[in-house]
Formats: C-alpha cells, structure tokens, sequence
C-alpha cells in the first residue's frame, strides 16, 4: 500500500510539473496521443460542454440524470477542489489512485510527438482513455479553454451545450463577444445539435450562424425552451417536446435553475436523436441527485460556511444576488482570493457592499494575485480589511473571529475553496 502511495504521489507530482508548459491550444498533440490510444473517444457515446460559467453544473445534472436512467456514466471536470480524482469519475465515483497511474503511463507511452503535452492535453487523455477502459455508455466532457483549439474537442458529441458567453480569457479567445462566442462555438459538429444559454446578440448571432454552417440543430433558452420559476428551487419547464412542473433542482441559486434548463433541453435533444431513453421519473430522480461542491455549499453550524467558486464576474454577481436575497440582515465576512487574469476590482465590488468584514489572501497557485492588491481595494469600501499570505491562515482567522449567528463566505477562485475545504477538515 505505502508503495502505491508513493507510486501515486510520484505520478501526480510529474503531472503537475507539467504546468510550467503552460496553456497551449491547439489539437494536434492531443490528436497524435489519442491515434496512439486507438481513440478511445470514440467507444461511447459524448456530451460535449463549452461557456463561461455553469458549465460543472450542468455536466453535473447530466451526469446524474443519465445515472438515474441506468446509464453507465463518465464525468471529467476541471479543476479540481482537493484531490486530483474529481477530475474523472464514473458513476459519480473518482477514479482510485491505481487507475489514475495506470492511465497517466498509457498516455505518456502513446505520446510520441515533438511538443511536450501540456497539463491539460495530458489529463483528457487520461479521461477519454479511462472512459474506454471503463465501458461508459456515456462521457459529459467539459472544456478547459474555450473550445475550437480546446483539448478536448476532439469528442464527437451526441449533443453540444454553450452554457452562456463572457468576456473572459482575451488573450487566448479574443477581445469581443463575437470572438468569445465563435470560439466557444467551435465545438459544434456538423448535424448536432447545440443547446445555448448565451443572450447576447453578439453571441447568438455568431452561434446560429456557425450552427447553420454545420446544419446543426439549434435550440436557444428564451426561445426554444425556458423556465417559470416557483418557491425555492423548483420551477417549471417548457421545451421543445415537454412540459414539466414542479421540477426541483438540488443545487442551490436562483442561476441554477437557468443551467438545470439547459440540461432539460439537452435531454430532450438525446431523446428527439433515440440517442437514449430518458423519462419524466429519471429527470425529477436526477435532478434531485446533483451534487456539485464548492458552489453555493453550506458547511458547518455556527458560523455557518458557504462556499463559492466565483471565479469571474459572472459569477460573482451571482454570488452577490444570492447573499441579498437569502442573507439579509446577516452578518458577513468575505474571505476572498483571486487569480491575476481576472477583473479583480469589478468582481469585489458587489460582494464587499454585502459584507461587514473582509478578508483577503491568495491561494497556492502561481496565477494568484498577492494579498496587499486586494487589501488595497477592499480598503476603500470596507473598513474592516485584514490579509493572510496562505487561505488556512484566512480561514482560521474567520473561523476564530466570527460570531455563532455570522455567515463567512469564501469566494474568488475554486482554488481558494479547494484550500479552505482542506483547512476546514482540521478546523471542523
């Protein structure tokens, strides 16, 4: 056992070194490796997922639907929150230690290119090959980057979901909405279908139009399907062939009932394909599985603790609508830590109105942007701003500082709420 360990850990800690490659798009590398493999991407059936936020979420509700309709199902996501194994699952189980060394050396055995492959070409590989060795019935892939030059576009989807379009990433995707959207947009194929989220008139205009080129069917939130929502979390659907009500999604958020949308309209295009059989009773069963952690998650009585990735702007409006309306007249303590490609300044400012202390730190990754910036801004909106050089230290601090009846909220990349899961196991 401790020998596998060590096997393990040695394969991880080669893994990681490989981000100093940095990101790379592009689809040749990933191409050579997965010919090697005898491309195993194409033994199941995919889903394939692109957009701004939500995309976890969504791939998550698939996930659990398809589960629940007796589906043997693969997942990969990224990041991860803790371990290296969220990364790949089936049936909503990560893959152990030994699959992940035995995958990882298959795949650096079939690399025989001239580039070294990045992080990330290396760990789809790892996927789609462990989704072969697994018989999947299905993989919901999520993209990295992107899309047209992504890793992962190398799928041949059953059907393809947009979640919705952001400026985000200008120096690999482009500088406007368009741009964005005709990226994220290449991961249609021709005579699939696509779901879309995105509202934008930009967007949409570029997605129909790369849709049409593909004579791909394209269904769009608002217009081909939409939502009522109810009390809490349930809502009605109506969609393409189906109207449902009362539905209820088990993720937290108003937005979330957006996504579980799209995931409804994806279903319906799986069914209108005979891709596979999905009933009313698998999509309630489903829906009321989803488990996506570090988003809108609870932990803990007295501070209660909640959780959010908020990892752009997006998404930290989101957050901000969800502590007014379900928070108000609380008191709470912002611990934040954000990554330097982000619009850090526009993304605090919602979330520091709402709060009555903040705390700001940064966590391991080299992208993160060090403590004093953030000090510096949350300084001018909050008077009480203290700064941790590491998010254990942040969290503790929280934690020991925070009144019984006090909400602490941890929020600004899914890498500060991977630390403070981790710091939370000790202090909890």
């Amino acid at each position: 056992m401790g020998k596998r360990k060590s096997t393990y850990k040695a394969t991880l800690d080669e893994m990681f070194a490989l981000q100093r490659f940095g990101i790379k798009l592009g689809l040749a590398t990933i191409r050579n490796i997965l010919k090697n493999l005898g491309n195993p991407q194409n033994q199941y059936a995919c889903i394939h997922i692109a957009g701004t936020n939500g995309k976890g979420s969504i791939a998550s509700g698939l996930s659990a639907i398809l589960q629940a309709a007796g589906y043997r199902t693969g997942l990969y996501t990224s990041p991860h929150l803790i371990d290296f194994n969220e990364r790949i699952t089936v049936n909503s189980r990560q893959i152990s230690n030994k699959r992940v060394v035995e995958a990882y050396h298959k795949v650096k055995k079939a690399h025989r290119g001239k580039r070294q492959p990045t992080f990330f070409e290396f760990t789809t590989a790892m996927a789609l090959y462990e989704f072969a060795d697994q018989g999947v019935d299905c993989a919901i892939i999520e993209t990295g980057m992107g899309g047209r030059l992504d890793a992962t576009n190398m799928v041949k989807p059953a059907v393809s979901i947009i979640s919705n379009i952001s400026l985000e990433h200008r120096m690999y995707l482009g500088n406007t909405i368009a741009e964005i959207a005709g990226e994220k947009g290449g991961i249609i194929k021709y005579r699939v279908p696509v779901v879309t989220g995105a509202r934008q008139r930009d967007a949409v205009s570029m997605l129909e139009s790369l849709a049409e080129k593909k004579k791909a069917p394209f269904y769009r939130f608002g217009k081909d399907f939409r939502v009522r929502r109810n009390s809490g979390q349930t809502f009605n659907y109506y969609g393409m062939d189906h109207t449902w009500r009362n539905l209820r999604t088990n993720l937290v958020g108003p937005h979330q009932v957006d996504n579980a949308s799209l995931v409804l309209a994806a279903c319906e295009a799986l069914v209108r394909k005979k891709k596979f059989k999905l009933s009313e009773g698998h999509i309630r069963k489903g829906l009321s599985k989803i488990n996506w952690p570090g988003r809108l998650e609870f932990v803990g009585q007295a501070p209660r603790i909640l959780l959010d990735g908020a990892h752009n702007l997006a998404a930290a409006r989101n957050l901000a609508r969800f502590l007014r309306d379900s928070l108000p007249k609380t008191n709470i303590t912002l611990v934040a830590g954000i990554l330097d490609d982000k619009p850090y300044k526009a993304m605090l400012q919602p979330l520091m109105r709402l709060c009555k202390k903040v705390i700001v730190t940064r966590p391991a990754i080299d992208r993160a942007l060090e403590p004093d910036v953030l000090y510096d801004v949350a300084k001018q909106v909050v008077r009480n701003v203290r700064q941790f050089p590491n998010v254990e230290e942040a969290v503790s601090h929280a934690v020991k500082t925070a009144k019984p009846d006090e909400v602490i909220c941890v929020a600004g990349s899914l890498y500060v709420v991977g630390e403070a899961k981790q710091a939370l196991d000790k202090l909890l």
